[in-house]
Order: C-alpha cells, then structure tokens, then sequence
C-alpha cells in the first residue's frame, strides 16, 4: 500500500512523502488474515443472533436484547473496519463522498460500544441491588428508548463534524480522491477539540457508571441479602465491561500515539498501522462472545445446541426397495 498522506492528530498531515510498500507477499498474508479473522467472527456473531431469534423467551428479556445490540454493533463496527482497512491496500485513494459515509458508520458503531456497555452494567446493578423491582423498571419499552438514544448520541458526533467541515470547507472537497482517513477527510483543528472534550465527557460518564455499579454489587455481595452465585457472576461482568472499556478506549488514544509513532520510525508505517488496527479493532470483538456466549448459562445452552445442530448434519437415509418374485 503506497500511502501517500498519513493522518496526524488534528487537521494536521503529511503529503506526497514516499513511503516504503508492502511486497505483494506481505500484503496478501495481511489482507488474508484481516479476512479470516473477520469471517470467524461473522460465523461466531451470526449463530448467536440465530440463536437469539430462534427462541421467543430472548425478545422479553432486556439482558439479552442489550447483548444482541452489541453483538450486530460489533459485527457491523468490524466489517466497516475490516473494508476500510483491504480498501486502503487496494485503492491509495477513494472518493472523499465515499469515504465520509463509512467513516460516519464506522465512527458511530466505535462510540456505541462504551454506552452498551454502561446500559448493560445499569441492567445488572438493577436485577442484583433492587430485584422486586427489576420487572418494572427494565422494560422491553425502556430497553428500546436506550437503544434508540444510544444511536441517537453516537450518530451526533460524527454528523457534527461532517456539518463543521461542510462550513468551513468548499463542497469541492468531498467531490476530491483522499486517502480515506477521518484526519484527512474531517481535517479542521476545531472537530479535534471538540471531539477531545465530548471523548473526556463521554469517557468519564462510562468509567463511573461501571465504577459505581461494580461497587454497589460488591456491597450486595458481602450483605448476603439474594444469591451469592448470580451476585458473583454479575460482579465479573461489570468487571469485564472495564475490561472491554479500557479495550474501546484505545481506539480514541492509539490514533493520537501512533502519529509519532510513525514519525520516528516512518520505513515502518505500514507495520504500525497493522498492530494498531490488530489491538484496536480486532481483539475486543473476541470479549463480547466470551463474556456472555459462554459464561452466560441460559444463553450458552441454546447457543451450543444451535451450533451442534449446524456442524453435526445427518445424512438422509437411503431406501431400498427390494422386490421378490
């Protein structure tokens, strides 16, 4: 890939400065596994919303409507980035116009995640703190208007952007071939500040709402007061959603860490920008199916029986009919 701008932080790039291409070998071995492992984790996403709308009992539980949100969130979140990522290997540049709809996308379903991941922290401090309560306050109605205004907050960002830059930028830009990156396309120094500001705000927001749940179950826990298993589960859950948390994050920092990153070692670039997209990207999709397709029992149960359905195909049996006389 012969990337002729590389994004820096802000509105800031470098232009026309030759940089080393992969040989055809190493480009191939990358895209390859950029695809493999996106079609893995097509087939492991796929069979659980199979699973989800195969069993009635899954649409009445806000749970796993939430987990099934985050589920077709990450499936579309990889799949734009995974298509952003072979795209910029076969085109070194796209239409701008292009371009600005699968950053939108891909930004929106980036910043979705934290939020899902506060709604579903919310959920669980409910069912273990106030479980009389919990039939009345988690909804199917409610759980819907989370969702809606998840949407709503994460599509926000990225249209403002696109407004700022259509203010301040002649339409000629989104009719130009770009290498399609958000510093380039959404390159004004005030989208950098304002998004620097809502990240912090949005960031901080997440972190205390998964802080504060974790604590109030931790309390619950040592009070004794319902089932200590499902308290300990709920208590490693939100545990994990820290962990998936801190994994989102670095999606809003490794950009800002891999520009000198890139300025120091440039003959490397492409090397950087592939472990980037490996840590940021890639590997947190693997947490969603752990944390609830496998430690979730009720969930695990029809998954499994779903999955074994598929791979064990019985063959049909042949009749022979034999005739005497």
């Amino acid at each position: 890939m012969n990337s002729t701008l590389v994004s820096l932080s802000g509105n800031f790039t470098v232009p026309n400065k030759s940089f080393p291409k992969d040989s055809f070998s190493a480009a191939l071995t990358k895209n390859i596994v950029s695809m493999l492992v996106w079609l893995a984790l097509s087939v492991i996403n796929g069979s659980m919303v199979t699973t989800f709308l195969r069993h009635n009992f899954f649409y009445e539980d806000p749970r796993y409507i939430m987990f099934i949100f985050m589920v077709l969130n990450d499936a579309v979140q990889l799949s734009l980035v995974t298509a952003l990522y072979v795209v910029s290997y076969a085109f070194s540049r796209i239409h701008a116009s292009v371009c600005s709809v699968l950053i939108i996308a891909a930004t929106t379903t980036t910043r979705a995640t934290p939020l899902i991941l506060a709604g579903m922290a919310i959920e669980r401090y409910i069912s273990i703190c106030f479980p009389l309560h919990y039939g009345h306050i988690c909804t199917l109605s409610r759980t819907l208007r989370l969702i809606l205004a998840i949407l709503a907050l994460t599509t926000a960002v990225p249209f403002t952007d696109l407004f700022i830059t259509l203010a301040n930028k002649p339409l000629a830009h989104f009719y130009a071939y770009i290498f399609c990156d958000h510093a380039i396309l959404f390159g004004d120094y005030s989208i950098y500040v304002k998004n620097c500001i809502v990240d912090t705000v949005y960031f901080s927001f997440v972190f205390l709402t998964l802080f504060y749940t974790y604590c109030k179950i931790m309390l619950t826990a040592r009070a004794a007061s319902t089932d200590y298993i499902s308290v300990k589960r709920a208590r490693n859950t939100v545990l994990l959603h820290g962990v998936q948390l801190l994994l989102c994050m670095l999606a809003f920092v490794v950009p800002s860490m891999q520009t000198p990153l890139i300025r120091l070692f440039p003959m490397h670039h492409l090397e950087i920008r592939y472990v980037n997209y490996l840590l940021v990207y890639i590997i947190p999709r693997f947490l969603s199916p752990m944390i609830y397709g496998f430690r979730d029992e009720k969930f695990r149960k029809y998954w499994l029986r779903y999955l074994t359905c598929r791979t064990k195909k019985v063959r049909p049996s042949i009749k022979v009919n034999v005739k005497v006389g």
